[in-house]
């Protein structure tokens, strides 16, 4: 997987990413966002324009957020969305599920 949206997209989800995206591998969940792993480029272009710096390369990703690789990778599993590999996000691949990591996550306020 190139590119993994962490935790700080949680309650946030600015969406910057989603237009900046050439091939549109960021889908939307009910909290966050989630990178495809089959479906990224490896550009690089979300992480350059996400404003809460969420989004890491999964060879720069810090230690203590590498969980984040496996979490982006499961939601697109039968298990939560069922998304499989659609080949491109758009509205009828927006779900209000998240990954059980996300969805217990404490809520943002502010």
């Amino acid at each position: 997987m190139p590119y993994v949206i962490t935790d700080a997209c949680i309650d946030v989800k600015d969406r910057g990413c989603l237009d900046a995206c050439p091939v549109d591998c960021i889908y939307e969940g009910g909290r966050t966002l989630y990178i495809h792993p089959d479906e990224c480029i490896d550009c690089g272009l979300c992480e350059t324009v996400c404003p809460v710096a969420a989004i890491y390369a999964d060879d720069r990703i810090p230690d203590e957020l590498t969980r984040w690789i496996a979490v982006n990778s499961a939601y697109f599993g039968p298990e939560i969305s069922g998304l499989g590999s659609p080949r491109g996000a758009d509205a009828k691949t927006t779900r209000q599920v998240d990954h059980p990591v996300v969805a217990a996550w404490p809520a943002k306020h502010g």
